[in-house]
């Protein structure tokens, strides 16, 4: 596992599930999907949101930022969970419950509180192994799945079942206790108040008169007993941000995630129950607009679109929806307008980033690919695990001809999806053409001696 645990880093990180706004490649079928587990989602603004939320309690925590990750599960059950060292994984149903940005907050505090706490470490090699094995497994899944741009970027299934999120990642009472007060201690430390994450035990205290098979995993993963919220209550009473709200900021990024959550994944009816034509609000267009494009009626999502456009032409995610509209009917020289405007606006976006790169390579226009190449190889170093930003990066070079960098980037996205025996033949195959002592040649050369390090662990396990 070490190995691999390397491999990824060596090759930099990230790999979260997707919103398939522009899938035009998923690899396995729906009824595979449903089989093989839930799916991971991403998007970039729900990302962002949630960076914007997470970033001030990782400081305050005295973590790097930079060093954790967050994963969207999409997933309607209400959980969140550590797992496989610093990431924490939020399923969208939660994002949905969820009734203001504190609840949200206060989540995420208490997830990094266990981070903070080394709790999954203390749970032994053998449950870290265990745990470490299933997230891997969901990020290579995911990876392996990847398709689409811009607002989905990609679609991803995770490998094997929800173990992760069930009991095998359950905390003792006390790592619950103490992952409470060292929320409480980073929202303080930022000036929020807890309420929001006691308002959020409450909703799950609820469950616990459920059966286990009906309750959330939220539940069964981590112990509920009314000593903790009594212990967050008296806290509360005693700090002085306890009448802090919500910013208006973090309401507005709250809502459009809400509404943006609604529109792709409810589908149109109950869409439209939520948000119906009389809701001329940017929250109301915004869900009807992912509806409409979800139930490919292209022109009423367009329209919704377009209005957002029209009222708020310097938002990103607006010209992305829109490049996304465009490119899923096949306009793809139409699309990129609006997707290179998103970029301008959003530099710092892998995913839009990616949604470019990926229109310049489907061009006719041979000119671009330089750009295309530029572009993909930043994608891929904020990146280094999104399978998609490789592929694309291997068409780009395919179609200049350089053969050995296609190769290359070919084999780090099979090393991404877990597919090492076709790794380590496209590195040979780079490493062979490639001149000797290069950077590419180096890198394939680590390739493939990784991937032999793997298929030993493997054969060795079996």
């Amino acid at each position: 596992m070490a190995a691999r645990r390397s491999l990824i880093r060596s090759s930099l990180a990230i790999g979260c599930a997707v919103l398939m706004a522009a899938s035009t490649t998923v690899l396995p079928t729906a009824a595979e999907a449903q089989r093989r587990g839930a799916s991971l989602v991403r998007d970039a603004e729900v990302e962002n949101t949630i960076r914007v939320y997470a970033a001030p309690l990782f400081a305050a925590a005295g973590l790097a930022n930079d060093s954790i990750s967050v994963h969207l599960v999409n997933d309607r059950v209400l959980n969140a969970f550590v797992a496989g060292g610093q990431r924490i994984f939020i399923n969208t149903g939660l994002l949905m419950r969820a009734e203001r940005p504190a609840q949200v907050i206060g989540v995420l505090a208490h997830e990094i509180g266990h981070i903070a706490g080394g709790h999954l470490a203390r749970m032994g090699d053998a449950m870290d192994s265990a745990s470490t094995v299933m997230i891997l497994s969901m990020l290579f899944g995911a990876a392996a799945a990847v398709a689409g741009s811009g607002e989905g970027a990609a679609a991803a299934i995770l490998g094997g079942q929800q173990v992760a999120e069930r009991n095998f990642l359950a905390y003792t009472r006390g790592q619950e206790s103490s992952a409470d007060q060292a929320g409480a201690t980073y929202l303080e430390a930022t000036h929020q108040s807890v309420s929001g994450l006691i308002e959020f035990l409450r909703i799950i205290g609820n469950q616990e008169a459920l059966t286990v098979g009906r309750q959330d995993p939220y539940v069964r993963s981590h112990p509920l007993t009314p000593e903790r919220v009594a212990a967050l209550e008296s806290r509360l009473s005693r700090s002085p941000y306890r009448n802090a709200k919500d910013t208006p900021e973090n309401i507005e990024r709250f809502k459009r995630m809400q509404a943006k959550l609604v529109g792709y994944l409810d589908g149109l009816e109950r869409t439209l129950q939520q948000y119906p034509e009389s809701d001329t609000s940017l929250y109301g267009r915004y869900a009807r607009a992912f509806a409409y494009f979800r139930a490919l009626d292209f022109s009423r999502a367009m329209s919704e679109t377009e209005s957002l456009i029209g009222q708020y032409p310097n938002d990103p995610y607006f010209r992305e929806l829109k490049a996304d509209i465009l490119f899923n009917q096949g306009k793809v020289a139409e699309s990129l307008p609006a997707i290179e405007t998103a970029y301008r606006l959003a530099p710092n976006e892998p995913l839009i980033a990616l949604g470019v790169g990926q229109r310049l390579v489907a061009l006719e226009d041979g000119s671009r690919l330089p750009e295309a190449i530029r572009i993909l190889k930043d994608v891929t170093l904020k990146e280094p695990d999104n399978s998609m930003a490789w592929q694309q990066l291997a068409s780009a070079y395919g179609r200049t001809g350089d053969i050995g960098q296609a190769s290359l980037a070919s084999a780090e996205r099979y090393l991404v999806i877990g597919a090492l025996r076709d790794a380590r033949g496209l590195a040979e195959r780079a490493a062979h053409i490639l001149p000797e002592g290069s950077p590419g040649w180096l890198r394939a050369q680590d390739i493939i001696s990784a991937a032999k390090d793997e298929q030993r662990e493997q054969r060795n396990r079996r």
